[in-house]
């Protein structure tokens, strides 16, 4: 498949021969980290990839490289839009790739061409029509992963910073005591299995970037989505359950640091809602899916 496509890690970053432009500036570094960073989930919630190649003339470059800027203001506006990216290639430098992420083809050729914004992205590039040699969709598939020079960058990961495998055991230990003793939730989990803190735990760690037992052990996403089927959680118990883990975090002595605990609580907010909509009646089995991998966003940690 194309590189930065989807693998079971997420979106896979763009290739180092590429530079990517934007309003003139080469975002190389930080594209591949914040390609990196916005890949959480992103296979769950599906996704298409729209490649237009173009050939560019030498005398045209620079203007079509602004004009291009000028088109992803519209285009960075519209809901159908998840990410964009120009870039062209070090060995044909007049070869463009505009790499475009859909939430859907549906919603490409229906919602964001019917809309004020793709008449205006139009506007920027038409005189560049001419000039593309390709305009196809693309759906990812498994076949992609990362490699070992693929590392986001120095910072340690969630899990790491956490204080590895022992701090998510402490945390779920602590937590499903008191899930025992709370009204709300303990006919959720009254026929818990013994080991559960200990799966949640491995779920957790690779969650936020530790080893992939989880996966290894337990079968990854497809087995935790199933084990919400037919529960019909309430608003109230996904709640009261993100209330209680929070309360454990402060026990065990999770990082208190803003950066930590705002990754931390985004996922826990994305994760129970996923887990209420497994839950509701009707819902069907899960598919295969890799684990998401959730990193530290927008806010890094920050060294003393």
């Amino acid at each position: 498949m194309p590189r930065g496509g989807i693998g079971r890690h997420g979106l896979r970053p763009p290739p180092r021969r590429f530079r990517c432009v934007t309003a003139g500036r080469d975002y190389r570094d930080v594209a591949r980290t914040q390609w990196w960073r916005a890949a959480a989930g992103a296979w769950l919630l599906g996704m298409t990839l729209e490649y237009i190649r173009y050939r560019i003339a030498e005398p045209d470059r620079a203007e079509f490289e602004a004009a291009c800027a000028r088109a992803a203001v519209p285009l960075a506006s519209a809901p159908q839009c998840r990410a964009y990216e120009l870039s062209h290639c070090e060995e044909e430098p007049g070869s463009y790739i505009l790499r475009i992420d859909w939430t859907s083809t549906e919603d490409h050729l229906k919602g964001f061409r019917a809309s004020d914004a793709f008449h205006a992205f139009v506007a920027e590039v038409r005189p560049y029509v001419r000039d593309i040699e390709e305009m196809r969709h693309y759906a990812p598939t498994r076949v992609a992963g990362a490699g070992a020079g693929a590392a986001e960058d120095t910072a340690p990961n969630l899990y790491e910073w956490a204080g590895g495998a022992e701090a998510w055991e402490r945390l779920t230990e602590a937590f499903y005591r008191e899930v025992h003793r709370d009204d709300l939730l303990e006919p959720l989990f009254r026929h818990m299995d013994a080991h559960h803190p200990h799966y949640v735990a491995l779920w957790l760690a690779e969650v936020f970037g530790g080893p992939e037992h989880y996966t290894e052990e337990r079968g990854g996403f497809q087995r935790m989505a199933d084990r919400h089927l037919g529960k019909g959680i309430t608003e109230q118990q996904r709640r009261r359950w993100i209330s209680l883990l929070m309360d454990a975090a402060d026990e065990v002595g999770l990082p208190a640091d803003p950066e930590f605990r705002s990754a931390f609580t985004g996922y826990i907010e994305w994760g129970t809602r996923l887990a209420v909509a497994n839950s509701r009646p009707g819902a069907g089995a899960a598919g295969w899916a890799p684990v998401p991998k959730w990193g530290w966003g927008v806010a890094p940690p920050r060294r003393s």
